[in-house]
């Protein structure tokens, strides 16, 4: 999820694009009358694809960092690819309909705590990891210097409230996420998850983030998201038809997430024709992005010869789609940088072996970090308080 805090992810300024932080999709509780059905790994595919989009993005279609990494612009570079990857950051929007869809699933007949561990468990550990990671390559390289109190405030991931500097310029993303966490534990997990209750909640956050994006309100537009709360709404109406069955009102919400979703989505990454940007995106290109990711997550979810695919390294390629998302913006910046001026290799090959090195990364980062750590800090909060002063 790029450069200075607090640009949007449609400009060439933004703080880039980030991905559902899920390590795997989970096993869905089954169907209401339906029978009990397997793990999404298609879904885990598709959420690599996004997070590869945003990486060839931050890599490859954009102006600002990147192009002092590469000498010049990437669009001198790659004339050819330049316009195609700027369309990555829309790899955030599908993302969060991923989300939506994810989240519902896995908090269905959840209490609000195991919500709260589940999702503190899978967020933290690789994140404590990127963190330190890319403060020990950028004081290395001299690349980028963050205050000491920032720093301390960015291992709450909570940096962006507290105004503090980000030391990863795609955890705004996560943000979002948190704040779609509160909202749907709030208003859906609080009395626990039903059909009737859900489609209250998605009618009455698409109401009060249409009235919230109307208001111009600082506080309103911050908590009700209304340039993302299409996505995840979609999402979550995806969820409903996989649960529980084809309806008009379940459609009805995915259609209403597509229809508005579309129209932020131009609005933030379609810039005017009269001013001087890295790439002009078209209204048709965004718009066809858009529908791109609603598809694809319908077809991955509802389609049952994609459904039921059981290749299992997509379930690992889901594994690597966070930390590779935590580590590849910052750190491939860097690692293009030295490997552009230091080395006579062509400009493709450091452009697909940046990406290839960081997926590495990622599974050492899943296998030595999340795996074994995630399941302790699990025990850890599950644990009952003492008395003060017990042994």
């Amino acid at each position: 999820m790029p450069a200075p805090a607090g640009s949007s992810p449609g400009s060439d300024r933004s703080g880039g694009a980030g991905p559902l932080p899920e390590a795997a999709v989970p096993a869905p509780t089954p169907p209401a009358g339906g029978r009990a059905r397997g793990r999404l790994r298609a879904l885990d595919g598709l959420r690599l694809v996004a997070a590869l989009m945003v990486c060839f993005y931050h890599y490859a279609g954009r102006s600002g960092d990147i192009a002092h990494s590469w000498g010049k612009s990437p669009r001198e570079i790659f004339p050819h690819l330049a316009g195609p990857f700027s369309y990555g950051p829309l790899g955030v929007q599908i993302f969060f309909i991923i989300s939506g869809f994810v989240i519902c699933m896995s908090g269905w007949g959840r209490s609000i705590k195991d919500f709260a561990i589940s999702r503190v468990t899978r967020l933290y550990p690789a994140y404590w990891a990127a963190l330190i990671i890319i403060t020990v390559v950028f004081t290395w390289a001299n690349y980028k210097h963050v205050s000491k109190t920032d720093l301390l405030t960015n291992f709450t991931m909570l940096q962006m409230p507290a105004g503090a500097q980000r030391v990863l310029g795609v955890d705004w993303t996560l943000w979002a996420e948190m704040r779609f966490y509160l909202l749907f534990a709030v208003c859906v997990l609080w009395r626990g998850a039903t059909r009737e209750r859900v489609l209250m909640f998605c009618a009455l956050w698409t109401a009060a983030a249409l009235y919230a994006g109307s208001s111009k309100q600082q506080f309103l537009e911050l908590a009700l998201m209304p340039n993302y709360a299409p996505f995840f709404v979609g999402g979550i109406g995806l969820y409903l038809i996989y649960r529980f069955g084809h309806d008009a009102i379940s459609w009805g919400v995915v259609a209403i997430g597509f229809l508005l979703g579309q129209r932020y989505a131009v609005q933030d990454l379609v810039a005017p024709a009269h001013s001087h940007v890295f790439y002009h995106r078209t209204q048709f290109g965004v718009i066809a992005v858009v529908t791109f990711g609603f598809i694809a997550v319908a077809v991955v979810t509802l389609v049952p010869a994609v459904a039921n695919v059981n290749w299992r390294w997509l379930t690992t390629a889901g594994a690597l789609t966070y930390p590779f998302y935590l580590v590849h913006e910052h750190l491939g910046w860097v690692a293009i940088d030295k490997l552009h001026h230091k080395t006579s290799l062509s400009a493709p090959v450091i452009l697909f072996g940046t990406a290839l090195s960081m997926l590495v990364l990622a599974y050492l980062l899943n296998k030595f970090v999340e795996k074994p750590l995630a399941p302790r800090l699990k025990k850890l909060l599950q644990a009952r308080p003492r008395p003060a002063g017990a042994h």
